[in-house]
């Protein structure tokens, strides 16, 4: 880290809003050359929003972008690249219908005198970068039929060698294996004594203190701190994340929670040994009536395949499953639906119609038992209206299109969808993400009186908030594998911070 030099980048009293929320507000964050700059804080603390103003993609705000001592402006991620900015997002961004070579010049593919792509160039060159990285892929396979950590190990790399002199990694190592990860690290080292600039943001606090010279803390859209990896610690780092006395949220459950005696009720679901390529490692538990079971972690520990698991959408490589004691292999997510599970996914557009009225968002899922043949939008509506005034959906208008509702309300929507004829057992990935405090206690509250019910309920989230306040047991999943479980003793959310 070269102390003495003066930033390439700075942003000072830089504020973002979306839809009148603001996710950033007054933050000054500048970046040397040679350095690994770590960035942490929950989720929504903004480290996130202000990486995606450096690269382009929210060329809106209000605040001051210096770059090389110059005020400048980027229209678009175009800009960002030209600027030597290149950014390796949350999500991945891999075409994985495309191969390997195709995919590490995604968008920059060498070409002869007449425009025309030099395949075989291209291909030498992808493997020569891909090699010097630690991976041995042909580069003429076909991305999307590689593992997940491969695939991000690729993405990676396009960014790592793309020539960038300045490289953020959004959550780099959530699917990678720790030689893969080691792989990564001594790559951003030798990068970084070459003079380029890397952001590194991640959950995994272990990560940040190992690679990183400088951290830089995050909360609630405000830089709260900034220190030398080397003279600080991931309690001090949790510590500011989370806030302390009159900075510390309503209800940040940063004192102990007392977790229920487990209640004794019939196991509804029981799993042995799953485990899914570097995904899940062995993972193990039971779900039993009128409880929830909190199910926490960072960003890519496993979770999202567990769900997808227990609902038959993919099929574990190994482990079993069993359903009131009765062994299970789900074919399909109809053969979930059968054997009483139902799941809720992270994402509302996965399982939603926003074009289409409420009634049908909400009767879609029973279908086939209000009618063999033709559809009776009678039934349906009355279907829709009984739930609409029990989860308390607002406006109590069925007809109207499910886009028109707020996103607390369209999850009460998803809800609402299968509790018509209640499941066995209910499945909720993030259930309260992206809502008002409002919107979320209903939800908290619907959870509640179906736990009161008898259904047995799996609460997967990366929100600490969440899962402390509906769980009465919490497995804490880390790299695809259960590291703790909290049941009938105090929690807090450093507990689960410091686990995960």
């Amino acid at each position: 880290m070269q102390q003495g030099r003066s930033p390439i980048l700075e942003l000072k009293e830089i504020t973002k809003a979306f839809g009148g929320v603001e996710a950033l507000r007054g933050v000054d964050f500048a970046l040397r050359a040679g350095e690994i700059r770590g960035l942490v804080g929950e989720n929504g603390a903004g480290k996130s929003t202000l990486m995606k103003i450096i690269a382009g993609v929210h060329p809106e705000f209000s605040g001051r972008f210096m770059l090389d001592g110059k005020e400048t402006r980027f229209r678009s991620t175009r800009d960002a690249h030209a600027a030597g900015i290149g950014m390796v997002h949350q999500e991945l961004s891999v075409a994985p219908d495309l191969t390997v070579a195709e995919n590490v010049f995604l968008g920059n593919q060498p070409t002869n005198r007449l425009g025309l792509v030099q395949w075989r160039r291209m291909a030498r060159e992808a493997g020569e970068q891909l090699s010097r990285f630690g991976i041995d892929v042909d580069p003429m396979t076909r991305l999307g039929d590689l593992p997940i950590g491969l695939q991000q190990l690729i993405e990676i790399a396009r960014v790592l060698f793309s020539g960038a002199r300045i490289i953020i990694l959004d959550e780099p190592t959530s699917a990678l294996s720790p030689p893969e990860v080691e792989r990564l690290f001594a790559t951003l080292r030798r990068l970084r004594d070459q003079g380029t600039s890397i952001v590194f943001i991640s959950h995994f606090i272990e990560d940040i203190l190992r690679v990183s010279d400088v951290v830089t803390v995050f909360r609630n859209g405000r830089k709260v701190a900034e220190t030398a990896s080397s003279a600080t610690s991931k309690g001090a780092l949790i510590e500011a994340m989370i806030g302390r006395g009159g900075e510390a949220l309503e209800h940040s459950y940063t004192d102990d929670l007392m977790l229920p005696a487990p209640n004794g009720g019939a196991v509804v679901l029981k799993a042995d040994q799953l485990s899914l390529g570097r995904s899940l490692q062995d993972v193990s538990f039971e779900a039993r009536a009128g409880e929830v079971l909190g199910v926490y972690g960072f960003m890519g520990c496993g979770q999202l395949e567990l769900s997808r698991i227990l609902f038959g959408k993919l099929k574990p490589d190994g482990g079993t499953l069993a359903v009131d004691g009765a062994a299970k292999i789900f074919r399909s997510t109809a053969a979930a639906r059968r054997a009483g599970i139902a799941l809720v996914p992270e994402s509302r557009r996965a399982m939603l119609f926003h074009q289409e009225p409420v009634y049908k968002n909400i009767s879609i899922s029973v279908l086939e038992r209000i009618s063999a043949l033709l559809l009776k939008p009678v039934t349906e509506r009355a279907i829709a209206k009984r739930q609409v005034e029990q989860l308390q959906i607002r406006p109590p208008v069925v007809g109207l299109d499910l886009g028109m509702l707020s996103g607390g309300n369209q999850q009460k929507v998803a809800l609402a969808k299968w509790l018509t004829y209640p499941p066995r057992l209910l499945v909720l990935c993030e259930p309260t993400r992206g809502m008002d405090v409002g919107a979320k206690n209903d939800v908290i509250n619907i959870v509640r009186d179906l736990r009161a019910r008898g259904l047995a309920i799996i609460v997967l989230s990366t929100e600490p908030e969440t899962v402390l306040s509906l769980a009465d047991r919490i497995l804490v999943l880390k790299r695809g594998a259960v590291v703790r479980e909290f049941a009938g003793e105090a929690v807090s959310k450093d507990r689960l911070l410091e686990a995960a």
